[in-house]
């Protein structure tokens, strides 16, 4: 069989499967670094997962990997399997909240540029793909590393996780670049289940918020009538993802990712209370008097509302790959409705049966 071209880090994931399922579907010869390597449970799992979404498998191949080590601890057999990748997407991260920074730096921060010290040792390499966050790499001048106490400040400003996306998305762009290879950062907004099916599979952030809702548990909602959380649904930012490398020629790209129709979240959560029959909430707090309120109270978790914000994104760049592929959002509304439909369905995570390590929280690969 055909070496593989392209490597998927994070393949078990709730993104990284899609990818694979949208890589797969158009012919590409795949791989997937994977903890535990071939016939681990991870990969026995995620290769149910793409058979059941009409994938074959057969071409796809797998090499044990640890995202946390040097060379991304492959052994030197699969290293050679993988002389021919010329595309890498670096889905792989931590993401939970209330993580300290001993446990987000090794995987968002220390793990980011493993992944892109191993893609510049590959003799073909045409881009290397960094999945980063809407809300991080705004700043046209990154600087890394950050002397000690600004890395702590910005640890306590914002919290173990999302001070560790911005420092991983910094480290990627300063690095790549001194490196001398190609490489995209795709910054997407919150992603939401299958447009056309609702499947999720990651149930923080605002699918969190939704399951408030849903059980009662909203009586006020955080931020003001123009905060803005928006959204992108799950296969249309895979066939983003797909299409980086084809369609990027500079050295260095950076895409934000987002649907600019969705709703201002006050508008979003009462499109949802009327879809699934709730009471919506009955005001608006405005976020730095939560900050001082017992979370026992609110509900809300610190981290989460620095992404409680009246930002809006620039999205032109984004918005040219799209149209250059044909791509389109679907109706953002239906999408969010199918969501949340799936998400009471599925007990907002309760149904889902994958092992623990594919989870939320947990480092893929």
């Amino acid at each position: 069989m055909p070496l593989p071209t392209t490597l998927v880090l994070g393949a078990t994931g709730f993104i990284g499967r899609w990818l694979v399922l949208e890589l797969l579907t158009r012919g590409e010869l795949v791989a997937v670094a994977v903890r535990g390597g071939t016939g681990s449970p991870r990969d026995t799992a995620l290769r149910s997962w793409l058979r059941a979404h009409g994938a074959a498998d057969t071409t796809l191949t797998t090499v044990a990997a640890d995202l946390t080590a040097p060379g991304l601890g492959l052994t030197p057999e699969d290293d050679t399997g993988l002389a021919e990748i010329r595309d890498v997407h670096n889905l792989a991260a931590r993401y939970e909240f209330g993580l300290t920074r001993a446990e987000a730096h090794p995987a968002n921060v220390d793990g980011a540029l493993h992944a892109l010290q191993w893609s510049a040792t590959r003799p073909h390499l045409r881009r290397h793909v960094h999945l980063s966050g809407y809300r991080v790499g705004r700043d046209p001048r990154p600087r890394y590393p950050l002397p000690p106490r600004e890395t702590a400040a910005l640890y306590s400003r914002l919290g173990a996780y999302e001070a560790s996306k911005h420092l991983g998305d910094a480290a990627v762009r300063v690095t790549a670049d001194r490196l001398g290879i190609h490489v995209t950062t795709v910054n997407p907004s919150s992603v939401i289940g299958h447009s056309a099916t609702g499947e999720a599979g990651q149930y923080l952030g605002l699918a969190h918020l939704v399951r408030q809702l849903h059980r009662g548990r909203l009586p006020l909602l955080p931020g003001t009538r123009r905060t803005f959380v928006p959204v992108v649904t799950v296969d249309h930012l895979a066939r983003f993802l797909a299409a980086v490398p084809v369609h990027d020629r500079a050295p260095a790209a950076a895409h934000t990712v987002l649907d600019p129709e969705t709703p201002a979240l006050p508008d979003l959560v009462a499109l949802l209370a009327t879809h699934l029959g709730v009471r919506p909430p009955r005001g608006l707090v405005p976020v730095p008097v939560v900050r001082v309120l017992p979370r026992a109270l609110t509900g809300a978790d610190p981290e989460t509302l620095t992404f409680l914000s009246e930002d809006r994104y620039d999205t032109a760049s984004a918005d040219e790959l799209a149209a250059a592929v044909g791509l389109t959002h679907p109706p953002v509304r239906a999408a969010l409705r199918t969501w949340a439909t799936r998400l009471v369905a599925d007990g907002f995570g309760a149904a889902e049966q994958a092992p623990a390590a594919e989870r939320p929280g947990r480092v893929s690969p």
